[in-house]
Formats: structure tokens, C-alpha cells, sequence
């Protein structure tokens, strides 16, 4: 329990989309820090037990619940809700799987795929991946928004102007987050929680994983933002950085053709060099790897890279 929390959001108190007509569970003032207990993105579907059998019968249309809503006192559209990360608390059991489908390389991997992780909420230490690999953690939470403007109800598979499913995986502790406010009181929702992401979720599921999350609610009035900003305490990678990068690279006149290219190619070379099996090596650069824009002035042809780090398996 948040000792210094306002507020506490409890997990049957949530959400399966955006939308200005959902009832707020809160009403916080500017300034408030508050308490939510965040489902996983599966909605409690994986457990420890769990195989790639229970990819088949996940519920779609309950995927990436968002706690909430919470309607901040004084906000207006035209402000900007300034979201500060203090602490992500971790249950330690996660998973990430390949949905038939679902990611970047959704025509090579027909086949469902899950991985259970097992990791420490109070160390961190980098979670176990097969044998020889090693991930470090880095919390922070996927599903982060306020209510649209638009009418109805808004689905929270894609990212949108007034957040979404942004999985920035610098959303993490110590970050502020600005978000444009387009009804009255906000209406602020998160979820989505995982242990570790790469940049770019490249087979769509990170270390998905329940947590709770406090965080301080406050208002920039008059901010005018169009899509959402934030600010980071520090540098973002060094859990990753210490013994440097394996890359690969995509090169053509389309950047999501480049990207499945960079991938595909880093696929080839941990399977070459670790062993792994194609759908494992997919599953495992979601969670750790990085895609990187490298060049896209020099046309006609774009480059994307891919970056694995080296201490996964050091």
C-alpha cells in the first residue's frame, strides 16, 4: 500500500478502451500522487503453468486493460497533464508470446509461442532466457492516456494523440509525461505494465507483467500540445550499454520493409552464433532489442538498424 498516496486505484477498477463517457472512479486535485494496481496486459490470463496452447484462447476483446479513469480537478481542454513516474512495483512473473497475426513478422510466425518469466520484484536482477541469456529489467508501463475528444469508444490497441498504447520504454521511473487534455478533467487511465521492452515490441508482447504504479498527477495550463512529450532524469540505456551492441541492418525505399529486414537478420545471426530457434530469437529481441532509425534522408533508399545487446548473453 502507497503510504503517500491520495488515492488508490484498485485493479477490478478499470477498462478496455479510451472513452470522454467512462465514469471517473477518482477525483484528484493538481499535484496529487496516486496509487493504481495495474493488470497485466493478458488480463490474468497467463500463469506460471501456462503453454503456448493459452495463446489460443486469449480474450481480445479484454487485452491491455487500462485502471481508471481519474478525473483531475481544474482540467481543461488545451492544458497538458503532466504525469511524473515515482515508483513501478513489480509482481515478478511475466510473459511474452507470439500471437498468430500479431507483430512485425506476423506472415513468417503462423504458430503461437510463449515464454513464462520468472524474475526478482525486489533485485531486478535480469531475468532468465533459456540457458545462457540473461535480460535486464527496466518497469514501466505500455497503456498510458487520457480520455479523446471524440465521441464513442476508442480501442486501446493503437497509440493516439492523447496516448494510448505508446510502449515508450523510457516511461519508466523518474520520467514526466505530458499528455494533451482534450475533455474536462482529463479522465487519465494506465496499464500495460511490463518488466523489460526492446524499441519497437517487434513481435508485439514485451515482458508483460502485473504491477502497481504511483505516480503524481498535475496540470500545465494553457500548454497546447499536440501529441504527447517527456522528459527523462538521465540516461536511458545503461542497463544495457555495458558490453555493447550486435547490428543488423535493413536497406530500401521503404522504412517497414527495412525494419522486418534488420530483424529478420539479427534472427539469423542468434540463431547462427546462440542456437536459437527462429521463434525464440523473435520473442527474445522484443523484449531487449532496439530499432533504430539510421538514415532517412539519403533517398531513395532508407536504413534501419537493429541493435541486440551483447551483455544478454555475456
Amino acid at each position: 500500500m502507497c503510504l503517500t498516496c491520495a488515492h488508490t486505484i484498485h485493479r477490478r477498477q478499470h477498462n478496455f478502451g479510451w472513452s470522454r463517457d467512462f465514469a471517473p472512479v477518482v477525483t484528484c486535485r493538481p499535484g496529487e500522487t496516486i496509487g493504481f494496481e495495474c493488470l497485466d496486459a493478458g488480463n490474468g490470463h497467463f500463469s506460471k503453468a501456462s503453454t503456448a496452447a493459452d495463446v489460443r484462447t486469449l480474450d481480445f476483446a479484454k487485452v491491455n486493460p487500462v485502471s481508471g479513469p481519474v478525473f483531475v480537478e481544474g482540467a481543461e481542454p488545451g492544458d497538458a497533464l503532466k504525469v511524473t513516474f515515482r515508483k513501478f512495483i513489480p509482481s515478478g512473473l511475466g510473459w511474452t508470446a507470439n500471437i498468430p497475426g500479431f507483430g512485425l513478422l506476423a506472415d513468417q510466425f503462423p504458430d503461437p509461442a510463449l515464454h513464462m518469466w520468472s524474475y526478482d520484484p525486489a533485485s531486478l536482477a535480469p531475468a532468465v532466457y533459456g540457458p545462457k541469456g540473461r535480460v535486464p529489467l527496466k518497469p514501466f508501463a505500455g497503456e498510458i492516456g487520457v480520455a479523446p475528444a471524440a465521441p464513442g469508444v476508442h480501442s486501446v490497441v493503437p497509440p493516439r494523440n492523447v496516448g494510448g498504447n505508446l510502449d515508450i520504454r523510457d516511461l519508466a521511473e523518474g520520467t514526466t509525461l505530458y499528455l494533451p487534455v482534450e475533455v474536462a478533467g482529463a479522465l487519465f487511465s494506465i496499464g500495460d505494465t511490463h518488466a523489460a521492452q526492446g524499441d519497437g515490441e517487434v513481435c508485439g508482447t514485451a515482458i508483460e507483467s502485473q504491477m502497481d504504479v504511483e505516480l503524481t498527477l498535475d496540470l500545465v495550463k494553457g500548454a497546447n500540445l499536440k501529441s504527447p512529450r517527456f522528459t527523462t532524469p538521465g540516461p536511458v540505456t545503461r542497463h544495457l550499454d555495458g558490453m555493447g551492441y550486435e547490428a543488423t541492418t535493413g536497406v530500401g525505399p521503404d522504412l517497414m520493409t527495412a525494419a522486418r529486414e534488420s530483424v529478420m537478420r539479427m534472427i539469423d545471426l542468434l540463431g547462427a552464433e546462440h542456437g536459437l530457434a527462429p521463434v525464440d530469437a523473435y520473442i527474445l529481441l522484443s523484449v531487449c532489442g532496439d530499432l533504430r532509425i539510421s538514415e532517412i534522408v539519403d533517398q531513395p533508399n532508407w536504413l534501419v538498424s537493429f541493435y541486440f545487446p551483447r551483455i544478454v548473453f555475456s
